[in-house]
Protein backbone atom coordinates (compact mmCIF):
# COMPACT_ATOMS: atom_id res chain seq x y z
CA UNK A 1 0.00 0.00 0.00
CA UNK A 2 1.26 3.62 -0.41
CA UNK A 3 1.41 6.23 2.22
CA UNK A 4 -1.67 7.80 1.88
CA UNK A 5 -3.66 4.34 2.05
CA UNK A 6 -1.88 3.59 5.73
CA UNK A 7 -2.46 6.74 6.59
CA UNK A 8 -6.64 6.41 5.84
CA UNK A 9 -6.29 2.84 7.32
CA UNK A 10 -4.62 4.86 10.63
CA UNK A 11 -6.97 7.28 10.40
CA UNK A 12 -10.31 5.00 10.01
CA UNK A 13 -9.23 3.02 12.77
CA UNK A 14 -9.11 6.08 15.24
CA UNK A 15 -12.50 7.45 13.97
CA UNK A 16 -14.32 3.67 14.76
CA UNK A 17 -12.88 3.87 18.13
CA UNK A 18 -14.80 6.84 18.38
CA UNK A 19 -17.81 6.33 16.77
CA UNK A 20 -20.77 6.03 19.23
CA UNK A 21 -23.29 3.73 17.59
CA UNK A 22 -23.54 1.08 14.11
CA UNK A 23 -24.61 4.25 12.24
CA UNK A 24 -21.62 6.66 12.65
CA UNK A 25 -19.34 3.60 12.44
CA UNK A 26 -20.78 3.37 8.88
CA UNK A 27 -20.41 6.64 8.25
CA UNK A 28 -16.57 6.44 8.81
CA UNK A 29 -16.01 3.02 6.87
CA UNK A 30 -17.66 4.76 4.32
CA UNK A 31 -15.91 7.88 4.04
CA UNK A 32 -12.83 5.56 4.24
CA UNK A 33 -13.86 3.57 1.32
CA UNK A 34 -13.90 6.41 -1.05
CA UNK A 35 -10.79 8.36 0.11
CA UNK A 36 -9.03 4.31 -0.49
CA UNK A 37 -10.73 4.08 -3.90
CA UNK A 38 -9.48 7.77 -4.87
CA UNK A 39 -5.71 6.36 -3.09
CA UNK A 40 -5.95 3.27 -5.32
CA UNK A 41 -7.17 4.81 -8.86
CA UNK A 42 -3.89 6.98 -8.74
CA UNK A 43 -1.33 4.92 -7.39
CA UNK A 44 -2.07 1.29 -8.96
CA UNK A 45 -0.07 1.77 -12.25
CA UNK A 46 2.76 2.77 -9.67
CA UNK A 47 2.35 -0.03 -7.62
CA UNK A 48 3.02 -4.30 -8.07
CA UNK A 49 0.30 -5.89 -6.17
CA UNK A 50 0.95 -8.92 -4.14
CA UNK A 51 -0.97 -12.14 -4.21
CA UNK A 52 -4.24 -11.78 -1.73
CA UNK A 53 -3.39 -14.17 1.59
CA UNK A 54 -5.80 -16.29 2.73
CA UNK A 55 -7.48 -14.86 5.51
CA UNK A 56 -8.55 -16.79 9.27
CA UNK A 57 -12.11 -17.41 9.69
CA UNK A 58 -12.13 -14.97 12.58
CA UNK A 59 -10.64 -12.02 10.67
CA UNK A 60 -13.13 -9.16 10.22
CA UNK A 61 -13.76 -5.94 8.25
CA UNK A 62 -12.99 -2.84 10.24
CA UNK A 63 -17.14 -2.18 9.43
CA UNK A 64 -17.85 -5.52 10.52
CA UNK A 65 -15.36 -5.01 13.64
CA UNK A 66 -17.07 -1.64 14.74
CA UNK A 67 -20.60 -3.30 14.29
CA UNK A 68 -19.85 -6.21 16.95
CA UNK A 69 -18.39 -3.26 19.01
CA UNK A 70 -21.55 -0.96 18.72
CA UNK A 71 -23.79 -3.91 19.55
CA UNK A 72 -21.62 -5.04 22.51
CA UNK A 73 -21.97 -1.49 24.01
CA UNK A 74 -25.54 -1.36 23.55
CA UNK A 75 -25.88 -4.39 25.01
CA UNK A 76 -24.10 -3.98 28.58
CA UNK A 77 -25.80 -0.48 28.74
CA UNK A 78 -29.17 -0.60 27.27
CA UNK A 79 -30.23 -4.64 27.66
CA UNK A 80 -28.19 -5.66 30.96
CA UNK A 81 -30.14 -3.57 33.30
CA UNK A 82 -33.65 -5.00 32.01
CA UNK A 83 -32.55 -8.89 30.82
CA UNK A 84 -33.92 -9.84 34.83
CA UNK A 85 -37.24 -8.21 34.76
CA UNK A 86 -38.04 -8.29 31.07
CA UNK A 87 -37.52 -12.10 31.52
CA UNK A 88 -39.75 -12.18 34.50
CA UNK A 89 -42.48 -10.11 32.83
CA UNK A 90 -42.11 -12.10 29.63
CA UNK A 91 -41.99 -8.43 27.75
CA UNK A 92 -39.89 -6.96 25.67
CA UNK A 93 -39.26 -3.39 26.77
CA UNK A 94 -40.46 -0.66 24.31
CA UNK A 95 -37.16 0.99 24.94
CA UNK A 96 -34.52 -1.76 23.94
CA UNK A 97 -36.92 -2.02 20.65
CA UNK A 98 -36.64 2.02 19.88
CA UNK A 99 -32.63 1.72 20.94
CA UNK A 100 -32.06 -1.06 18.73
CA UNK A 101 -33.51 1.31 15.56
CA UNK A 102 -31.82 4.43 16.78
CA UNK A 103 -28.03 2.60 17.00
CA UNK A 104 -28.60 1.24 13.32
CA UNK A 105 -29.65 -2.57 14.26
CA UNK A 106 -31.82 -3.38 12.69
CA UNK A 107 -31.09 -2.45 9.14
CA UNK A 108 -27.57 -3.93 9.19
CA UNK A 109 -28.09 -5.22 5.52
CA UNK A 110 -30.35 -2.73 4.01
CA UNK A 111 -28.85 -0.55 1.84
CA UNK A 112 -27.84 2.75 2.64
CA UNK A 113 -30.56 3.85 -0.33
CA UNK A 114 -33.13 3.06 2.04
CA UNK A 115 -31.84 3.87 5.18
CA UNK A 116 -29.87 0.52 6.70
CA UNK A 117 -26.08 0.26 6.80
CA UNK A 118 -25.50 -1.79 3.97
CA UNK A 119 -23.66 -3.82 5.66
CA UNK A 120 -22.72 -7.55 5.66
CA UNK A 121 -24.25 -10.92 6.75
CA UNK A 122 -21.36 -11.63 8.71
CA UNK A 123 -21.93 -8.24 10.14
CA UNK A 124 -25.09 -9.33 11.15
CA UNK A 125 -24.14 -12.35 12.71
CA UNK A 126 -21.73 -10.60 15.25
CA UNK A 127 -24.53 -8.19 16.26
CA UNK A 128 -26.64 -11.66 17.28
CA UNK A 129 -23.76 -13.12 18.73
CA UNK A 130 -22.75 -9.95 20.32
CA UNK A 131 -26.77 -9.14 21.76
CA UNK A 132 -27.13 -12.85 22.72
CA UNK A 133 -23.82 -12.65 25.29
CA UNK A 134 -26.56 -10.62 27.47
CA UNK A 135 -29.62 -11.34 26.52
CA UNK A 136 -30.97 -14.43 23.98
CA UNK A 137 -34.55 -13.15 23.77
CA UNK A 138 -33.31 -9.66 22.52
CA UNK A 139 -30.92 -11.10 19.90
CA UNK A 140 -33.10 -13.66 18.31
CA UNK A 141 -35.75 -10.27 17.53
CA UNK A 142 -32.80 -8.47 16.18
CA UNK A 143 -31.87 -11.89 13.98
CA UNK A 144 -35.24 -12.24 12.93
CA UNK A 145 -35.76 -9.31 11.59
CA UNK A 146 -32.51 -8.72 10.26
CA UNK A 147 -31.84 -11.86 8.76
CA UNK A 148 -35.03 -13.40 7.51
CA UNK A 149 -37.75 -10.07 7.30
CA UNK A 150 -35.07 -7.35 5.76
CA UNK A 151 -33.53 -10.09 3.32
CA UNK A 152 -36.65 -11.25 1.82
CA UNK A 153 -37.72 -7.68 1.24
CA UNK A 154 -34.38 -6.62 0.03
CA UNK A 155 -34.06 -9.80 -2.03
CA UNK A 156 -37.61 -10.30 -3.92
CA UNK A 157 -40.15 -7.79 -3.23
CA UNK A 158 -40.64 -5.54 -5.67
CA UNK A 159 -39.30 -2.02 -6.04
CA UNK A 160 -42.25 -0.82 -4.86
CA UNK A 161 -42.89 -2.81 -1.83
CA UNK A 162 -39.07 -2.32 -1.31
CA UNK A 163 -39.29 1.43 -1.19
CA UNK A 164 -42.93 1.71 1.40
CA UNK A 165 -41.35 -0.93 3.82
CA UNK A 166 -37.20 -1.31 3.82
CA UNK A 167 -36.94 2.51 5.59
CA UNK A 168 -39.20 1.56 7.89
CA UNK A 169 -38.35 -1.79 8.56
CA UNK A 170 -34.19 0.02 9.20
CA UNK A 171 -35.86 2.75 11.43
CA UNK A 172 -38.95 1.64 13.44
CA UNK A 173 -41.33 -1.69 12.36
CA UNK A 174 -40.50 -4.53 13.29
CA UNK A 175 -40.98 -7.36 11.26
CA UNK A 176 -42.29 -10.91 11.57
CA UNK A 177 -42.27 -14.28 9.68
CA UNK A 178 -45.12 -16.34 9.67
CA UNK A 179 -44.71 -20.03 8.56
CA UNK A 180 -45.54 -22.52 11.32
CA UNK A 181 -48.96 -23.51 11.57
CA UNK A 182 -50.42 -26.73 13.77
CA UNK A 183 -50.17 -29.15 11.76
CA UNK A 184 -46.57 -27.80 9.81
CA UNK A 185 -43.86 -27.25 12.12
CA UNK A 186 -40.94 -29.56 10.39
CA UNK A 187 -43.26 -30.31 7.60
CA UNK A 188 -43.19 -26.65 6.70
CA UNK A 189 -44.96 -27.06 3.15
CA UNK A 190 -48.06 -28.75 4.55
CA UNK A 191 -49.37 -26.13 5.61
CA UNK A 192 -53.14 -24.70 5.27
CA UNK A 193 -53.73 -21.38 5.19
CA UNK A 194 -55.52 -20.70 1.86
CA UNK A 195 -55.06 -17.37 -0.12
CA UNK A 196 -58.21 -17.21 -2.32
CA UNK A 197 -58.06 -14.45 -5.17
CA UNK A 198 -60.82 -11.95 -5.30
CA UNK A 199 -60.78 -9.33 -8.17
CA UNK A 200 -57.36 -7.46 -7.64
CA UNK A 201 -57.20 -8.79 -4.43
CA UNK A 202 -56.37 -12.12 -2.09
CA UNK A 203 -58.25 -12.83 0.88
CA UNK A 204 -55.53 -14.72 3.49
CA UNK A 205 -57.41 -17.28 5.80
CA UNK A 206 -55.93 -19.40 8.61
CA UNK A 207 -53.76 -19.74 11.53
CA UNK A 208 -49.81 -19.33 12.12
CA UNK A 209 -48.75 -20.53 15.68
CA UNK A 210 -45.13 -19.93 16.94
CA UNK A 211 -45.07 -16.76 15.32
CA UNK A 212 -41.34 -14.77 16.90
CA UNK A 213 -41.99 -11.13 17.30
CA UNK A 214 -45.87 -10.91 16.72
CA UNK A 215 -46.41 -9.14 19.80
CA UNK A 216 -44.13 -5.88 18.57
CA UNK A 217 -44.38 -6.14 14.82
CA UNK A 218 -45.78 -3.85 12.81
CA UNK A 219 -45.96 -5.78 9.68
CA UNK A 220 -45.87 -9.96 8.71
CA UNK A 221 -44.29 -11.79 6.12
CA UNK A 222 -46.92 -14.73 5.61
CA UNK A 223 -46.67 -17.68 3.51
CA UNK A 224 -50.42 -18.87 2.68
CA UNK A 225 -50.99 -21.26 -0.57
CA UNK A 226 -52.45 -19.64 -3.69
CA UNK A 227 -53.02 -22.77 -5.44
CA UNK A 228 -53.42 -25.71 -3.28
CA UNK A 229 -53.86 -27.95 -6.44
CA UNK A 230 -50.52 -27.56 -6.65
CA UNK A 231 -49.09 -28.42 -3.35
CA UNK A 232 -46.14 -26.94 -2.40
CA UNK A 233 -45.55 -24.39 -5.57
CA UNK A 234 -49.00 -23.06 -4.66
CA UNK A 235 -47.40 -21.41 -1.15
CA UNK A 236 -47.04 -17.52 -1.67
CA UNK A 237 -45.33 -14.70 1.04
CA UNK A 238 -47.35 -11.65 1.38
CA UNK A 239 -46.79 -8.86 3.24
CA UNK A 240 -49.03 -7.59 5.27
CA UNK A 241 -49.41 -4.73 7.89
CA UNK A 242 -50.58 -5.06 11.37
CA UNK A 243 -53.36 -2.69 10.77
CA UNK A 244 -54.62 -4.77 7.96
CA UNK A 245 -58.43 -5.53 9.19
CA UNK A 246 -59.26 -9.41 10.42
CA UNK A 247 -55.34 -10.02 11.45
CA UNK A 248 -55.46 -10.49 15.05
CA UNK A 249 -52.20 -11.51 17.31
CA UNK A 250 -53.22 -14.17 19.92
CA UNK A 251 -51.74 -14.01 23.38
CA UNK A 252 -48.39 -14.55 24.32
CA UNK A 253 -47.06 -18.40 24.91
CA UNK A 254 -45.73 -19.24 28.52
CA UNK A 255 -42.46 -20.58 27.23
CA UNK A 256 -39.52 -21.53 29.50
CA UNK A 257 -36.87 -19.44 27.66
CA UNK A 258 -36.26 -16.05 25.68
CA UNK A 259 -39.34 -15.33 27.61
CA UNK A 260 -39.07 -11.67 26.53
CA UNK A 261 -38.98 -12.60 22.75
CA UNK A 262 -42.74 -12.66 21.93
CA UNK A 263 -44.35 -16.10 20.53
CA UNK A 264 -47.71 -16.17 19.43
CA UNK A 265 -50.64 -17.54 17.06
CA UNK A 266 -50.97 -15.48 14.30
CA UNK A 267 -54.68 -15.50 13.19
CA UNK A 268 -56.08 -13.96 9.76
CA UNK A 269 -59.73 -13.81 8.85
CA UNK A 270 -60.12 -12.78 5.05
CA UNK A 271 -57.43 -10.06 5.20
CA UNK A 272 -57.62 -8.69 2.02
CA UNK A 273 -54.26 -7.82 0.45
CA UNK A 274 -53.78 -5.94 -2.81
CA UNK A 275 -51.63 -8.32 -5.35
CA UNK A 276 -49.17 -6.12 -5.58
CA UNK A 277 -48.53 -7.00 -1.37
CA UNK A 278 -47.25 -10.28 -2.94
CA UNK A 279 -43.69 -10.75 -2.06
CA UNK A 280 -41.87 -11.95 -5.48
CA UNK A 281 -43.85 -14.23 -7.48
CA UNK A 282 -46.86 -16.17 -7.08
CA UNK A 283 -46.61 -19.75 -6.30
CA UNK A 284 -42.77 -19.24 -5.35
CA UNK A 285 -42.67 -18.69 -1.55
CA UNK A 286 -41.55 -22.13 -0.68
CA UNK A 287 -38.42 -21.50 -2.58
CA UNK A 288 -38.36 -18.25 -0.79
CA UNK A 289 -38.89 -19.99 2.62
CA UNK A 290 -36.21 -22.87 1.88
CA UNK A 291 -33.34 -20.21 1.12
CA UNK A 292 -33.69 -17.53 3.67
CA UNK A 293 -34.24 -20.42 6.59
CA UNK A 294 -30.97 -21.37 5.39
CA UNK A 295 -29.68 -18.43 6.04
CA UNK A 296 -31.29 -17.93 9.36
CA UNK A 297 -30.12 -21.31 10.82
CA UNK A 298 -26.63 -19.17 10.37
CA UNK A 299 -27.79 -16.43 12.40
CA UNK A 300 -29.62 -18.81 14.82
CA UNK A 301 -25.84 -20.75 15.25
CA UNK A 302 -24.36 -17.14 16.37
CA UNK A 303 -26.88 -16.89 18.81
CA UNK A 304 -25.55 -19.79 20.32
CA UNK A 305 -22.37 -19.07 20.11
CA UNK A 306 -22.76 -15.60 21.98
CA UNK A 307 -24.89 -17.40 24.52
CA UNK A 308 -22.36 -19.82 25.33
CA UNK A 309 -19.78 -17.10 25.47
CA UNK A 310 -22.28 -15.24 27.85
CA UNK A 311 -22.43 -18.25 29.95
CA UNK A 312 -18.58 -18.04 30.31
CA UNK A 313 -18.29 -15.06 30.72
CA UNK A 314 -20.21 -15.08 33.64
CA UNK A 315 -18.70 -17.59 35.16
CA UNK A 316 -14.54 -17.41 34.63
CA UNK A 317 -14.59 -14.65 37.18
CA UNK A 318 -16.05 -16.34 40.35
CA UNK A 319 -13.98 -19.08 39.92
CA UNK A 320 -10.88 -17.19 40.00
CA UNK A 321 -12.49 -15.69 42.94
CA UNK A 322 -13.96 -18.26 44.57
CA UNK A 323 -11.79 -20.42 47.21
CA UNK A 324 -12.12 -23.78 48.27
CA UNK A 325 -9.08 -25.52 50.45
CA UNK A 326 -7.42 -22.14 50.24
CA UNK A 327 -7.04 -22.57 46.22
CA UNK A 328 -8.91 -20.80 43.54
CA UNK A 329 -11.11 -23.20 41.44
CA UNK A 330 -9.74 -22.31 38.30
CA UNK A 331 -6.06 -24.24 39.68
CA UNK A 332 -7.94 -27.04 40.67
CA UNK A 333 -7.28 -29.44 37.64
CA UNK A 334 -10.59 -30.77 36.84
CA UNK A 335 -12.23 -27.51 36.81
CA UNK A 336 -9.61 -25.96 34.55
CA UNK A 337 -9.87 -28.98 32.18
CA UNK A 338 -13.69 -28.51 31.94
CA UNK A 339 -12.84 -24.67 30.83
CA UNK A 340 -10.76 -26.04 28.24
CA UNK A 341 -12.92 -28.47 26.59
CA UNK A 342 -15.93 -25.92 26.54
CA UNK A 343 -13.43 -23.04 25.30
CA UNK A 344 -12.23 -25.32 22.37
CA UNK A 345 -15.90 -26.35 21.72
CA UNK A 346 -17.19 -22.99 21.69
CA UNK A 347 -14.31 -22.20 19.21
CA UNK A 348 -14.94 -25.01 16.99
CA UNK A 349 -18.66 -23.59 17.01
CA UNK A 350 -17.77 -19.97 16.17
CA UNK A 351 -16.07 -21.16 12.95
CA UNK A 352 -18.64 -23.08 11.90
CA UNK A 353 -20.95 -19.83 12.22
CA UNK A 354 -18.06 -17.53 10.83
CA UNK A 355 -17.42 -19.94 7.78
CA UNK A 356 -21.26 -20.44 6.98
CA UNK A 357 -21.98 -16.63 7.10
CA UNK A 358 -18.85 -15.89 4.66
CA UNK A 359 -20.65 -18.64 2.23
CA UNK A 360 -24.21 -16.79 2.10
CA UNK A 361 -21.79 -13.38 1.13
CA UNK A 362 -19.91 -14.87 -1.66
CA UNK A 363 -22.92 -16.80 -2.69
CA UNK A 364 -21.37 -20.12 -2.15
CA UNK A 365 -23.91 -23.17 -1.57
CA UNK A 366 -24.45 -23.41 2.28
CA UNK A 367 -27.36 -25.35 3.33
CA UNK A 368 -25.08 -28.16 5.08
CA UNK A 369 -22.67 -25.70 6.53
CA UNK A 370 -25.25 -23.62 7.50
CA UNK A 371 -27.21 -27.32 9.12
CA UNK A 372 -23.76 -27.79 10.58
CA UNK A 373 -23.28 -24.43 12.18
CA UNK A 374 -26.70 -24.36 13.96
CA UNK A 375 -26.66 -27.90 15.06
CA UNK A 376 -23.58 -28.23 16.55
CA UNK A 377 -23.58 -24.34 18.41
CA UNK A 378 -27.11 -25.00 20.14
CA UNK A 379 -25.65 -28.22 21.56
CA UNK A 380 -22.17 -26.30 22.79
CA UNK A 381 -24.51 -23.35 24.09
CA UNK A 382 -27.15 -26.09 25.89
CA UNK A 383 -23.64 -27.90 27.57
CA UNK A 384 -21.36 -24.69 28.13
CA UNK A 385 -24.61 -23.40 30.43
CA UNK A 386 -25.33 -26.30 31.98
CA UNK A 387 -21.72 -27.25 32.80
CA UNK A 388 -21.20 -23.82 34.03
CA UNK A 389 -24.19 -23.74 36.32
CA UNK A 390 -22.45 -27.04 37.79
CA UNK A 391 -18.88 -24.90 38.09
CA UNK A 392 -21.12 -21.92 40.10
CA UNK A 393 -22.29 -24.38 42.00
CA UNK A 394 -24.74 -23.41 44.52
CA UNK A 395 -25.04 -19.69 42.94
CA UNK A 396 -24.87 -21.05 39.74
CA UNK A 397 -28.55 -22.04 40.69
CA UNK A 398 -30.06 -19.20 41.20
CA UNK A 399 -31.11 -15.85 39.20
CA UNK A 400 -27.99 -14.15 40.95
CA UNK A 401 -25.38 -14.95 37.94
CA UNK A 402 -28.01 -14.91 34.93
CA UNK A 403 -26.56 -18.16 34.09
CA UNK A 404 -29.77 -20.27 35.05
CA UNK A 405 -31.44 -18.01 32.10
CA UNK A 406 -29.28 -18.77 29.83
CA UNK A 407 -29.40 -22.43 30.76
CA UNK A 408 -33.55 -21.74 30.26
CA UNK A 409 -32.65 -19.90 27.07
CA UNK A 410 -30.48 -22.54 25.15
CA UNK A 411 -32.55 -25.06 25.08
CA UNK A 412 -34.41 -23.47 21.96
CA UNK A 413 -31.80 -23.72 20.05
CA UNK A 414 -32.32 -27.60 19.26
CA UNK A 415 -36.33 -26.64 18.05
CA UNK A 416 -36.34 -23.48 16.06
CA UNK A 417 -35.36 -22.78 12.57
CA UNK A 418 -35.40 -26.73 11.93
CA UNK A 419 -34.86 -28.93 15.06
CA UNK A 420 -31.60 -31.13 15.21
CA UNK A 421 -33.30 -33.99 13.68
CA UNK A 422 -34.15 -32.40 10.62
CA UNK A 423 -30.10 -30.76 10.30
CA UNK A 424 -29.27 -34.11 10.92
CA UNK A 425 -31.03 -35.30 8.31
CA UNK A 426 -29.74 -32.39 6.23
CA UNK A 427 -26.38 -33.45 6.25
CA UNK A 428 -26.84 -37.01 6.08
CA UNK A 429 -28.51 -36.67 3.21
CA UNK A 430 -25.83 -33.89 1.16
CA UNK A 431 -22.78 -36.27 2.56
CA UNK A 432 -24.35 -38.94 1.11
CA UNK A 433 -24.80 -37.41 -2.69
CA UNK A 434 -21.41 -37.16 -2.47
CA UNK A 435 -20.54 -40.87 -2.63
CA UNK A 436 -23.69 -42.11 -4.82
Amino acid sequence: RTGRQVLVSRATMLLLQRATSARAARRVVSGAARLRAQCYSTSLADVELAAPQPAPLCALLEEEQAMAEAASRFARERVGPVVQSMDEAGKMEADVIDGLFEHGLMGIEIAEEHGGCGATFTAACLVVEELAKVDPAVSVMVDIHNTIINNCVSRWASPELQREWLPRLASDTLGSFCLSEAGSGSDAFALRCAARRDGDDYLLSGEKLWISNSAEAGVFLVMANAAPEKGHRGITCFVVPREAAGLRVGPKEDKLGIRASSTCPVLLDDVRVPASAVLGEVGAGYRYAIEILNEGRVGIGAQMVGLAQGALDRTLPYLHERRQFGTPLIEFQAVAHEVADLTAELHAARLLVYDAARRQETGTPLVKEAAMAKLIASRVAEKTASKCIELLGGVGFTKEYGVEKLYRDAKIGAIYEGTSNIQLNTIAKLVSAQYK
